[in-house]
């Protein structure tokens, strides 16, 4: 009888038992269901010639270019948004990619290659998702396993796990880890919104603007907005750590926006600094002037992306791969040949290059056109020789312009005109003359302009020299070319470029041929 009670406890306790697994089973199965959605398998089964997408690159793309980062939100269907691209266009759009000979990056690739190692090769892209919306697991992981490609997502680490099932939960996050089909990298913890900065209730970013405090009815000074971005960061980072991942060192801009013309303003430079001391780079689809990833790109700590969306369609996106991957002077021998490939910057726009070339149609009996040469594929450009000729000059009437380092931060011009060169550097958003040469009177002049390092020399017609030692350095002053033509007399000709040549410097400013 001493053991009866023990025994009728135990029976108890294994009666209850069989009475709460069921239930406890049941609640962990929706626990998890909730936490990790059913993927769904992608459509078809995997390209040929696709297996080898993700590896090592194909024999016929020997060489080396920098990478082409393409910038994603949304997989998923039945959205109105134009973030949100469908599982069957994102399908199709790896399978152009793979057969382009296209080879993805993780983000230690792409970090690796932005400070200073070697080129991945011509045929790269770097695949970005912002926000972590739960469409990467259910329909993007499929099908990046398909094509063994792989990508970063950038998560808003306050909103993983929220508004299931729209965002990403941390245990699909794991799986995409463990997968290594994905790196996470960094979209702030919570300051992916906009704020009012004012009484009025205007409001801009909360990660890139001072906020309006209405009870105290007034903005953030400056020292609390510093602090208030820093304790964002660092939580970011610490939400991704904690869960077992690696630190993140990229960060994408919310709202894919830069800085951009306010990079001068004190809480620009406070956000910049931020950044800098926590990443090696900041992602936008946005900027004041072409940042593919390359020189210039890691100089200024910020990378450019392509954006795709629900309307970009296959060609679209190859096109934009292609008008954004690297080229060299010498693969570009001959620019005039190629007017597909110049962006005309002027405000009227016709397409085309006749107005700086004779053909016409022009802007009008005066005016000024202008156009500039690959400004995203040119954008790490040094080392090269330029040779134009140039026609129809009248005296104080009319003038070209030929500009070297296009879109660096010392971008130089060259303007020639009947019976003058003048060399001009661009500073404080105005052009200034820093150099000028008197010509022999002539409607046509040749001009040689060489780009070396920090170094550019312009000859005119076999003699006049113009030295000048660039004000930037390193990336800060890589770049193209860009032309421009400019009549100011109704009765007259316009001006134009006779001729126009590319090639690599040989390291010395030799003299033309008269």
């Amino acid at each position: 009888m001493t053991h009866s009670a023990p025994r009728r406890a135990l029976l108890g306790l294994l009666a209850l038992a069989m009475v709460c697994v069921p239930f406890y089973g049941a609640w962990y199965y929706e626990d998890f269901r909730s936490a990790v959605t059913t993927q769904e398998a992608p459509a078809g089964p995997g390209p040929g010639g696709a297996a080898g997408a993700g590896g090592p690159a194909p024999e016929h793309r020997a060489g080396s270019a920098a990478p082409v980062v393409l910038a994603y939100h949304d997989i998923s269907r039945g959205s109105d948004s134009r973030y949100a691209v469908t599982p069957e266009a994102f399908d199709v759009q790896l399978a152009a990619l793979a057969a382009a000979g296209y080879r993805t990056l993780s983000s230690e690739e792409f970090i690796a290659y932005l400070g200073g190692g070697p080129a991945p090769g011509p045929r790269s892209v770097f695949l970005t998702f912002d926000d972590g919306t739960h469409g990467l697991w259910v329909h993007a992981d499929r099908i990046l396993a398909k094509y063994r490609m792989r990508a970063a997502a950038f998560l808003i680490t306050r909103s993983v796990g929220s508004h299931r099932p729209y965002y990403l939960s941390w245990e699909e996050i794991g799986r995409m880890a463990r997968s290594g089909r994905w790196d996470f990298e960094n979209h702030t913890h919570d300051l992916h919104r906009r704020e009012a900065v004012d009484a009025a209730g205007n409001t801009s970013s909360a990660l890139g603007d001072r906020l309006w405090l209405p009870r105290e009815k007034r903005r953030e000074t400056a020292e609390e907005y510093r602090r208030r971005i820093e304790d964002d960061l660092d939580r970011s980072i610490g939400d991704i750590t904690r869960h077992g991942l690696p630190r993140p060192r990229l960060f994408a801009y919310p709202f894919s926006e830069s800085q951009g013309r306010a990079a001068a303003l004190p809480t620009s430079r406070m956000l910049r600094t931020a950044l800098a001391e926590r990443f090696v780079a900041a992602l936008t689809n946005s900027s004041d002037r072409p940042l593919p990833a390359g020189r210039r790109a890691a100089a200024a700590g910020e990378v450019q992306r392509v954006e795709v969306t629900a309307g970009t369609g296959v060609r679209e996106l190859l096109a934009a791969v292609e008008r954004w991957t690297s080229v060299s002077p010498a693969e570009c021998p001959a620019p005039l040949t190629q007017p597909q490939l110049w962006r005309r910057n002027e405000r009227w726009r016709t397409g085309g290059l006749g107005a700086l070339t004779g053909a016409g149609p022009y802007p009008g009996r005066v005016g000024y056109a202008a156009a500039a040469y690959r400004p995203t594929s040119s954008a790490d450009w040094n080392g090269y020789t330029v040779d134009a000729r140039v026609g129809r000059l009248r005296e104080s009437e009319n003038s070209v312009g030929l500009i070297v380092r296009d879109g660096s931060l010392d971008p130089l011009e060259v303007s020639l005109s009947f019976s003058y060169v003048r060399l001009r550097e661009h500073r404080g958003g105005r052009w200034h003359e820093i150099g000028r040469r008197t010509l022999t009177d002539a409607a046509e002049h040749r001009v040689r302009v060489t780009v070396d390092g920090d170094r550019t020399v312009v000859v005119v017609d076999g003699g006049t020299q113009i030295k000048r030692a660039a004000r930037a350095t390193g990336g800060d002053a890589t770049g193209g070319i860009a032309i421009s033509a400019r009549n100011g007399d109704p009765d007259g000709n316009w001006p134009h470029f006779a001729s126009l040549t590319v090639h690599p410097s040989t390291g010395a400013a030799a003299v033309p041929e008269r």
